[in-house]
């Protein structure tokens, strides 16, 4: 039995997707403001203030304080709550942002609690709710890739989250280690040990193009990796356009020599 509403949903697309959540009468979906692509008639929007899962059992300080807590992590201090007034199933459809891919986390099925990164999350089933969560580690939060905060996805309803690329679920057993550039993380369970490691070796981190760090997820626990983080692809396009700046090839050493060798200058 859960106490979030329970919804339904199919996933479309291979690159660029959309996540449609169906609603029966009464059910309703919480969206990031953007997010939204189309729905049938019938469905009521309702702009409110934070993610709506204590709209209904709490003093207004508390829902202002609850809607903060989203500005602390760079989302909107608004969501969008669609809620289906007709008579029969409903649809709604939310869209991703840039290419990637979209995943439905089930917080039941998960213990109730995941960690993303900032901009992560798409839409939930009402009564999720989406807070902050503090990096313990100094180190963590300064040099981590998504900084000290970041966001925290309570409840027992489905969630959905959307990131660059490929997205890679991988399950650690309890000690197992993997070591994942800092930009890839795109969420983990609150079992798992996050930490950074130095990259070890001068020539490592002065040549290798990898930054400076990596993230360390210490198992047990679940930990989804995306391939193509959002600020890698925007560095790219930046450095391919004749507009916005001048190609590099790979490499810090020959980044001069090969655009000479390669026409642009």
């Amino acid at each position: 039995m859960r106490n979030n509403h329970e919804i339904d949903y199919k996933i479309y697309g291979e690159e660029l997707q959309f996540v449609e959540v169906e609603l029966d009468p009464q059910e309703t979906v919480i969206g990031e403001p953007g997010g939204f692509m189309m729905m049938d008639d019938g469905i009521e929007m309702q702009t409110i203030f934070g993610d709506g899962s204590q709209q209904h059992n709490s003093s207004i300080l508390d829902r202002l304080m609850n809607a903060g807590k989203r500005v602390l992590v760079g989302e909107n201090l608004f969501m969008t709550a669609f809620t289906n007034m007709g008579q029969g199933k409903k649809k709604v459809s939310f869209a991703a942002p840039y290419t990637g891919k979209i995943i439905c986390l089930d917080l039941q099925v998960l213990g109730g609690t995941i960690i993303a990164q900032k901009d992560a999350f798409l839409c939930a089933a009402k009564g999720v709710s989406i807070g902050i969560a503090f990096q313990r580690r100094l180190g963590t939060g300064v040099f981590g890739g998504e900084g000290f905060i970041m966001e925290k996805l309570d409840g027992d309803g489905l969630a959905f989250v959307h990131a660059g690329g490929y997205i890679l679920e991988k399950e650690l057993k309890p000690g197992e280690i993997l070591k994942v550039d800092t930009g890839c993380v795109v969420a983990y369970t609150p079992t798992i040990d996050f930490d950074i490691e130095f990259i070890r070796g001068i020539r490592n981190w002065m040549f290798g193009g990898e930054g400076l760090f990596f993230a360390v997820m210490r198992g047990p626990g679940k930990v989804w990796i995306q391939s193509l983080p959002i600020s890698r692809l925007a560095s790219r396009i930046i450095q391919y356009s004749p507009q916005l700046g001048t190609r590099r090839e790979e490499g810090s050493i020959l980044g001069g020599l090969g655009s000479l060798l390669g026409g642009d200058r």
